[in-house]
């Protein structure tokens, strides 16, 4: 008997993971909101056990960064090589802040052998 599976796309996991924020102002009196990033992550599958690690590195350091407000890392059930990196930032400014990081590009690094394609990293404010 064949089992069905419901996979909601990234947006929508980000969404349900996480509220919205509005967070002071920014120039000219804008309102900044948090930003939602979700990225996929596509590796080979020799690869799948290290990346499993760096990711997760990479989210304890994340969690330390300025303006951090959610980070969680999702891997696949069915596809151990696939991977979603869920974040929410206050800013966007602070987003920008934490990939310019040594342990953001560190983790780039280290999982760029195992690519099996081009990340997949994409930004979101809520739509209120």
């Amino acid at each position: 008997m064949a089992r069905l599976l419901f996979v909601l796309p990234p947006a929508a996991l980000l969404v349900a993971a996480a509220a919205g924020l509005v967070v002071g102002q920014g120039p000219a009196g804008a309102p900044q909101r948090a930003l939602y990033v979700v990225t996929h992550i596509d590796v080979t599958p020799n690869g799948s056990a290290e990346t499993a690690t760096q990711v997760a590195q990479l989210a304890v350091e994340s969690r330390k960064d300025p303006g951090y407000v959610r980070f969680e890392v999702l891997r696949s059930v069915d596809r151990m090589n696939h991977f979603e990196v869920l974040e929410v930032w206050r800013t966007r400014q602070d987003f920008e802040a934490h990939e310019a990081q040594e342990h953001s590009k560190r983790f780039r690094e280290k999982i760029q052998s195992f690519l099996g394609s081009p990340f997949d990293q994409r930004l979101y404010y809520k739509l209120e």
